[in-house]
């Protein structure tokens, strides 16, 4: 049986301020320079999420794209889009929002949603030129 990955994209604008409390001003500053400001910033995020498995004989899918995308809708869009990270958005509590604690956390969130399906690969772009990968390890 063919194993295949497939992957849906999804897009969220969201702020956050790169911001570590047990670090002074200064030193936050000096670390994460203008991704530091207190007024916090924005991205345009797109989210590449990634499925493998077997291809079913029944359906010809892995999974059903519509339904990878209602599950990444409700367990990561819909808390993140026009929100900002630091403050309003659940699984990132107590948890620095770089890129790669996001698509970590986005991670967590969503792969027991998605099992029995094996949620192989996150995509987090924060800009065209820049994008984290993470694959659960």
């Amino acid at each position: 049986m063919p194993i295949v990955t497939v992957t849906r994209r999804l897009h969220f604008n969201a702020a956050h301020r790169v911001h570590n409390p047990a670090l002074s001003d200064e030193e936050n500053l000096r670390l994460f320079g203008k991704c530091n400001n207190p007024n916090w910033h924005g991205h345009n995020y797109m989210l590449d999420v990634s499925v493998t498995g077997p291809v079913s004989d029944r359906t010809g899918y892995v999974i059903d794209l519509g339904v990878l995308k209602r599950i990444v809708q409700e367990q990561v869009i819909e808390q993140a889009d026009h929100r900002n990270f630091n403050i309003d958005v659940a699984f990132m509590h107590d948890v620095i929002p770089t890129s790669e604690n996001i698509v970590v956390q986005c991670w967590r969130v969503l792969q027991p949603a998605i099992a029995p399906a094996t949620l192989s690969r996150l995509v987090l772009w924060e800009t065209p030129n820049n994008y984290v990968e993470y694959s659960g390890e």
